[in-house]
């Protein structure tokens, strides 16, 4: 495994699990995109404004916190559509996707609307 990519990693009676922090973002990214309202992922990086570690991609950030996932996304939303609404819709889509795909508890799915997409 390569020395600069970071993982998540999760003892099981057989072994380690370990997965690494861009298949979580990817993960992430993916759920989020498909659902309707989202008009993409921001492109500044906000963790400069949240404290703590850089991005692992665009408009994603995914951290281990007591043995969970928790994952931060700083989304656009289009415009017309109810951000509330639009924001549950990912808050589940990627809490659900995160625990089927890759078995680990997720904690927290933070959902951050930065902007409005008129596309």
């Amino acid at each position: 495994m390569a020395d600069n990519k970071d993982y998540m990693i999760h003892q099981e009676s057989m072994g380690t699990i370990q997965i690494s922090e861009d298949v979580v973002a990817s993960i992430a990214t993916t759920s989020a995109l498909e659902v309707d309202g989202v008009g993409g992922l921001l492109n500044a990086n906000m963790a400069d404004f949240m404290g703590g570690k850089k991005m692992t991609a665009k408009g994603v950030r995914v951290e281990m916190v007591d043995g969970a996932i928790v994952v931060h996304l700083f989304l656009m939303m289009r415009y017309g559509c109810s951000v509330a609404d639009v924001a549950n819709k990912v808050q589940s889509a990627v809490f659900t996707a995160l625990q089927d795909m890759t078995g680990f508890d997720v904690k927290a799915v933070n959902v951050h609307v930065g902007g409005i997409s008129f596309e």
